[in-house]
């Protein structure tokens, strides 16, 4: 990846780096084991050497311990990070309970957050989802006013509609819209993407292999444990079909010589020059492969194929990101 390739958060924003590294597979997730925090660790700051200065994670990764390792990653580094934090998702035992984005709540959540980052300000402070139970203007007003206190650099959305983010956006400019995005998941293409691209909103684009449907490691069938079982792309005959496209990236990816994740990373980055691919990384050993994905471009004959083939909604079945 060359260094020198930014993108600009909002119209007015800062420029971090065009590929951003998500925290969330460093910390156990609804339940599962905590993977190795020394190479978590090293991950982090050796992404920060090669200039990956985007860090991604909630407050309600592994109950805060993402943010605390986060800390720990950047402790006499803070300079080099910019910092991006979900918030308002409630969990007991790993079971998600639901939404509270109720402006006296948020006001807790971030004091807890800067102590476990041990850092006095948040790059990038965002509700993780709407859930509609406070109005979307109370929810952004009181990050503003968390600006004003100097907790908060800039404010981002996650997961909304395009109306929700008009909404937003006419409360306080908004920076950045985190959103799932990839060749099998167009449905942002539609009124989202146009929304953000008029009002200068950079879209954070994470599951760029749709759940490793597009790494081309998959078989059919899943393991009976497998937590894409649950997801109805990835069961019997949709998974099949599915596949067959997948085939087609494959392919492809050959005869570039690199790998599906890459073309499916370099995919959603060619998408706009406002577009950021944000890929969860826990081991230094994806770092090349991951960065090489972005110094990849494609002819017009090359992107027809791919977009040919996986047209919107030319995936079989739902995932979690079309609850």
């Amino acid at each position: 990846m060359k260094n020198n390739m930014k993108i600009q958060l909002g119209q007015n924003g800062p420029f971090v780096s065009r590929l951003g590294l998500g925290c969330m597979r460093m910390s156990s997730i609804w339940g599962g084991p905590v993977p190795d925090e020394t190479e978590s660790i090293a991950t982090i700051r050796e992404a920060l050497d090669h200039g990956i200065n985007f860090l991604n994670t909630g407050d309600f990764y592994g109950a805060g311990h993402n943010e605390m390792l986060i800390g720990k990653a950047i402790k006499g580094r803070r300079d080099d990070a910019f910092i991006s934090v979900k918030f308002g998702a409630v969990f007991h035992n790993g079971q998600w309970l639901g939404m509270d984005l109720r402006p006296m709540s948020i006001k807790n959540f971030i004091n807890y957050s800067l102590t476990r980052l041990g850092i006095e300000t948040i790059d990038l402070y965002q509700p993780s989802r709407m859930d509609n139970s406070v109005p979307v203007e109370d929810i952004i007003g009181t990050v503003a006013d968390l600006i004003t206190e100097g907790k908060v650099r800039h404010i981002g959305v996650s997961e909304i509609s395009a109306d929700q983010l008009r909404k937003a956006n006419s409360t306080h400019p908004i920076s950045a819209l985190e959103i799932g995005y990839s060749l099998a998941d167009r449905q942002i293409e539609n009124e989202i993407l146009p929304a953000a691209r008029e009002l200068g909103i950079a879209v954070v684009a994470f599951a760029n292999t749709a759940e490793g449907l597009l790494t081309g490691d998959m078989k059919a069938p899943l393991p009976e444990n497998d937590y894409r079982n649950h997801f109805s792309r990835f069961q019997g005959e949709n998974l099949i079909n599915n596949l067959e496209k997948v085939d087609v990236l494959k392919a492809l990816a050959y005869q570039k010589g690199c790998t599906p994740t890459q073309l499916a990373i370099a995919w959603v980055k060619e998408q706009g020059d406002y577009i950021m691919p944000l890929v969860s990384m826990s081991r230094r050993s994806r770092l090349p492969e991951n960065m090489a994905a972005m110094d990849i471009a494609f002819t017009p004959e090359e992107m027809n194929i791919l977009n040919t083939t996986f047209a919107p909604g030319a995936i079989n079945g739902g995932t979690y990101l079309e609850r």
